[in-house]
């Protein structure tokens, strides 16, 4: 993060940044935050939003819009009660695992558990207590696709997570993203059905990062179902929708986690930020905010992905490097099979180059033995343009050969 926060700084006009999170420019969206931005200063709201503090769990207005928009799309039977927001999804996630695991009152130790790796690089410094996270090795599937492209799939080994949750007591949560971030994986509705069952048979909660998902900002290009019930803890995200910079994370869960999340926020941060909800909460109200996911942002994005296949496609045709499916979000995540130089070395040469990639070995969290399928594997972000795209692949391609 300190390289890319420098890069970022240079202005240097020749660095090609394909390293970050950061979602792309949708110029049609960009112009519908405006437009609320203008609604909201010239309202009779603005004073409210910028001069009062909201509760401790967040916008009340925006709570009560969003549990609406759920129940009308998935029949949840939600109130504003089952919402809670915090000052992004890093902030939900730093006080989630730390709630759920680390050190205990009783004296005991208890762990995160990520039944598929590779999992979100954010999860990593997350903890207070030394050990918290633990992963299972994903089972690798080569694809076989009409077009020949050489593209692969991680599945859940659900045998080595049902072992690992039948002989260590110290697990208390299960945690997926979906879509994933690095990979773009989206598991499967049936793999979601079984962590689901497994977190109901060992009483912990099945917590699911929803950044890229359903109903927004909707990156997903594979048939796949949002699902809640008073076991799972949904997080959600404005980020990807456009307002990186408004922090606004949503977490979706019982009452006893909601109230929890409110003491932590009360206690850290006094209240949420308002401005982020308030910019989206008449586009809620109105109807508006999904169907500019769905006809403006997913395409956009599923474009991208398209160009990004194609020029994977085009430029390692004839080397021994994979592509994982891309199903959500906005990554490529590259396998590099049997390459002889490791992902950070590999990191280290093209930053010489001012080309910024993440090397994957900071993404399998929880897995602390020498498994050489971690250094094989790279994280791009293709939400850039696509000649910018182009130069960062063409360079891979040439230290790889």
């Amino acid at each position: 993060m300190e390289d890319l926060g420098s890069a970022n700084a240079s202005n240097n006009p020749n660095i090609v940044m394909l390293g970050g999170g950061n979602p792309a420019h949708v110029p049609q969206v960009n112009a519908v935050f405006l437009d609320e931005l203008q609604k909201l200063v010239a309202s009779n709201k603005v004073s409210q939003v910028f001069g009062l503090y909201d509760g401790p769990t967040g916008n009340d207005e925006f709570r009560a819009a969003l549990a609406k928009q759920l129940n009308s799309e998935f029949d949840w039977g939600l109130t504003p009660q089952n919402i809670a927001l915090g000052n992004g999804s890093q902030a939900n996630f730093f006080v989630l695992f730390n709630m759920l695991a680390g050190k205990m009152s009783d004296g005991t130790n208890k762990r995160i558990l990520f039944p598929l790796a590779p999992e979100y690089v954010g999860y990593a410094d997350q903890g207070l207590s030394d050990d918290m996270f633990v992963a299972i090795k994903p089972d690798i599937e080569i694809l076989n696709t009409p077009s020949g492209s050489k593209q692969f799939k991680y599945v859940i080994d659900f045998d080595a997570v049902e072992n690992v949750l039948a002989n260590d007591t110290s697990i208390s949560a299960l945690c997926v993203s979906r879509p994933t971030n690095p990979t773009g994986n989206v598991i499967t509705d049936e793999e979601v059905r079984h962590l689901n069952a497994l977190a109901h048979k060992y009483n912990i909660p099945l917590i699911i990062d929803n950044a890229y998902g359903d109903p927004f900002p909707g990156c997903i290009y594979t048939d796949a179902n949002l699902t809640w019930n008073s076991n799972i803890i949904l997080c959600m995200s404005l980020s990807k929708l456009g307002l990186p910079g408004l922090r606004t994370g949503i977490v979706v869960a019982n009452n006893e986690i909601i109230t929890a999340i409110g003491r932590v926020n009360g206690s850290m941060v006094l209240s949420p930020n308002a401005i982020g909800p308030s910019l989206v909460t008449r586009l809620i109200n109105e109807g508006e905010l999904l169907p500019l996911c769905k006809n403006t942002v997913l395409p956009f994005y599923k474009n991208k992905a398209e160009i990004a296949i194609n020029l994977f496609d085009e430029i390692f045709a004839d080397l021994p490097v994979y592509l994982h499916k891309l199903e959500g979000a906005f990554f490529m995540w590259l396998w590099f099979k049997d390459s002889k130089i490791t992902s950070e070395m590999l990191y280290q040469k093209l930053k010489e180059q001012d080309v910024y990639i993440i090397p994957g070995h900071n993404f399998f969290i929880g897995i602390e033995d020498s498994w050489e399928h971690k250094h094989q594997c790279v994280r791009i972000n293709y939400a850039n343009d696509e000649a910018t795209l182009r130069k960062g692949l063409e360079a891979i391609k040439a230290l790889i050969m």
